[in-house]
């Protein structure tokens, strides 16, 4: 079985556990997705170049939260060429990428008061149930992955302190 987890953190503005978060990343993959296989990139970025990977391949102007690339074969997103895609692209369950906005979640968070780690790990829960097939589009659809991202932010909360990400 294959399971690789990349993390890359590009930014400054927070200091992030990268070894924490990647055992919360890890955990949530096998024990609340189930998953037994996977391919996964997750990069922390500042808003400069969240801004150049949502231009270049979303074609939106601006920085954003979150942007998701799904590289499974025959995967129906327009983000196929990610700037990171693999050339390798073997029949596992998840193959993809997530790129969170560390500025965006700090901002957030203030907005929600909420804490930026926990925005950030929303995020991160956002983008792998995007790659898990959820899709927030239409309003129907928005309500019930907003349910979803809720509930594994509470589940994963209660089991590790976001605080220490």
């Amino acid at each position: 079985m294959n399971r690789e987890l990349c993390l890359r953190n590009r930014q400054r503005v927070r200091r992030i556990n990268r070894r924490q978060l990647r055992k919360v990343i890890a955990t949530t993959l096998h024990e609340e997705f189930g998953l037994v296989a996977y391919q996964l990139g997750v990069h922390l970025v500042a808003a400069p170049e969240m801004t150049r990977v949502n231009e270049r391949y979303l074609r939106h102007a601006g920085s954003t939260d979150v942007i998701t690339f799904d590289h499974r074969p025959g995967a129906s997103s327009v983000d196929q060429e990610s700037p990171l895609a693999c050339e390798n692209q073997s029949p596992i369950m998840l193959h993809g990428e997530v790129f969170v906005c560390v500025e965006e979640a700090v901002a957030q968070a203030r907005r929600f008061r909420t804490t930026w780690q926990a925005e950030v790990l929303r995020y991160i829960l956002h983008g792998l149930l995007h790659l898990r097939g959820y899709d927030d589009t239409r309003p129907a659809a928005r309500r019930a992955m907003k349910r979803a991202e809720n509930r594994l932010l509470r589940r994963v909360a209660r089991r590790f302190a976001l605080s220490n990400l």
